[in-house]
């Protein structure tokens, strides 16, 4: 059997209702795998089982086992929600990629010279970002392919257009 990662999939919002559900900040672009009734998720450092999720008013509500009134549902507020996943798993699509991918590459600019990191993928809605940290601080890059045209999983790295400004103020030039 192959290697297994643990994935960061949500963390735990307020109690909602009487019966236990929360809400979830969701941090998967597969939400309706990740919280499906029965999947094993860890919260917490301990194991759990989805019992049931469903969207309201745009917000995941998840209810998970053991957890069946309003006050076990406050003590989870705050939670990362993990799920174990194969290591080697991979988006379907060609060009997608998951944020476990992506965090940690290393950041080349258009003459391949090292420039940063990235640290996190943030989920906007025009687009995803990625938060790249450099030498002079952070930087959001829009993860678009006039943008970043080079993902290099096998080589570590992405690489960025010779955009002014992308990764430089202006005046640094």
């Amino acid at each position: 059997m192959g290697e297994f990662v643990d994935v960061l999939v949500g963390t735990i919002g307020r109690a909602h209702g009487l019966r236990g559900e929360v809400t979830v900040h969701v941090r998967t672009d597969e939400p309706e795998r990740r919280f499906a009734p029965g999947a094993g998720l860890t919260v917490g450092g301990r194991p759990r089982t989805v019992a049931s999720a469903r969207w309201h008013s745009g917000t995941l509500l998840l209810a998970l086992d053991k957890v069946t009134d309003r006050t076990g549902a406050e003590a989870l507020r705050g939670q990362e929600l993990w799920a174990s996943v194969p290591a080697d798993e991979a988006p379907a699509d060609e060009g997608e990629y998951w944020d476990r991918q992506l965090v940690g590459l290393g950041v080349l600019d258009a003459s391949g010279a090292t420039v940063g990191t990235i640290t996190e993928v943030l989920h906007l809605p025009a687009h995803d970002t990625l938060v790249v940290r450099t030498p002079s601080g952070e930087r959001l890059v829009p993860f678009v392919g006039a943008l970043v045209p080079v993902v290099d999983l096998a080589a570590g790295h992405v690489q960025v257009a010779d955009v002014e400004g992308l990764l430089t103020d202006t005046e640094d030039a």
